[in-house]
């Protein structure tokens, strides 16, 4: 069994400001901001939802076929992922444009900023999902907008239950694209913050959504995550991390173990708790895919 990941490759160039942004931008001076933040670490990481959440299930022992699209300056991420043992087929090179870049500077409370160029992401919509007896599982992660509308529609075609995680893509859909993403999904998978804009966007509350899906999952950082199935909550508590050192990729983390689950057939309430399991094993490395999961319990 194997799951077709949609999303975005990426190189993410990673900055750590040592101060704390809220010390720094003025609330009443916002219609004029103009900062500027000394970063004394840098570098630069393979990143991408697509790309972190195959290096998790990968790490797991699942199958994740990445569904994306790479630019000229692509062919080192395509050699990484080969040498990862992660499949390229579903990988689409485009001349002519760079690869997709996030440039996110976090301070010292692991709050972020980031700067994202979309480059070839914004072709994923020329790569396109037919039925295949070995796919048998599927998500919709963060990707061009047009991408996202047309692999939600083929995996309902193609008879593939698929997550519908919407990230940092939400804000550019407006609540009936969003409701009809849900009428498609099995499953949605939001952060709190997320979880809130679709809400308002959709005019419905966390448990009229899950009564919509098969299960509904709201990740809440250190905090833990709330599996909400046909209406009703479940608190799925935090792991706690050996230290805080980097956010980036910790959702996308938390979501290769979710697929990995759903892949073995294990209930959410599972799913969720390797998520959470693997969740703070990534927050405790920087970058989102230089960790290990030595200690994760799967059994």
């Amino acid at each position: 069994m194997a799951t077709l990941i949609c999303g975005s490759l990426a190189f993410d160039t990673i900055m750590s400001f040592e101060g704390r942004f809220a010390a720094q931008i003025l609330p009443e001076q916002l219609h004029i901001l103009n900062v500027s933040f000394l970063v004394p670490t840098l570098r630069r990481d393979f990143g991408g939802c697509a790309g972190n959440i195959a290096y998790a299930m990968r790490l797991l022992g699942g199958t994740p076929l990445p569904k994306a699209t790479v630019g000229n300056d692509g062919a080192s991420y395509m050699e990484r992922l080969r040498t990862l043992g992660i499949s390229t087929e579903f990988v689409r090179e485009v001349e002519d444009t760079y690869t997709a870049q996030a440039m996110i500077m976090t301070d010292q409370d692991n709050n972020q900023i980031t700067a994202f160029h979309p480059g070839a992401m914004m072709q994923a919509h020329i790569t396109h999902i037919a039925p295949r007896e070995d796919i048998r599982l599927g998500i919709i992660s963060p990707d061009g907008r047009d991408a996202m509308l047309q692999h939600a529609e083929e995996f309902h075609a193609a008879g593939i239950p698929f997550v519908f995680d919407p990230g940092q893509g939400l804000p550019m859909f407006d609540g009936r694209d969003l409701a009809h993403f849900v009428e498609l999904a099995t499953w949605v998978t939001v952060n709190d913050y997320e979880g809130k804009m679709l809400c308002d966007r959709m005019g419905v509350d966390l448990a009229e959504l899950s009564r919509r899906v098969r299960g509904l999952i709201v990740t809440l950082g250190g905090e833990g995550c709330e599996l909400w199935e046909d209406g009703q909550k479940t608190h799925v508590p935090a792991v706690k991390a050996a230290e805080i050192v980097d956010p980036t990729g910790c959702g996308d983390a938390w979501r290769g173990a979710l697929l990995y689950g759903l892949e073995q057939g294990w209930p959410l309430l599972k799913c969720a708790a390797l998520g959470n399991q693997v969740g703070a094993l990534k927050i405790a490395s920087r970058g989102p895919q230089n960790y290990n999961l030595d200690g994760v319990v799967t059994s």
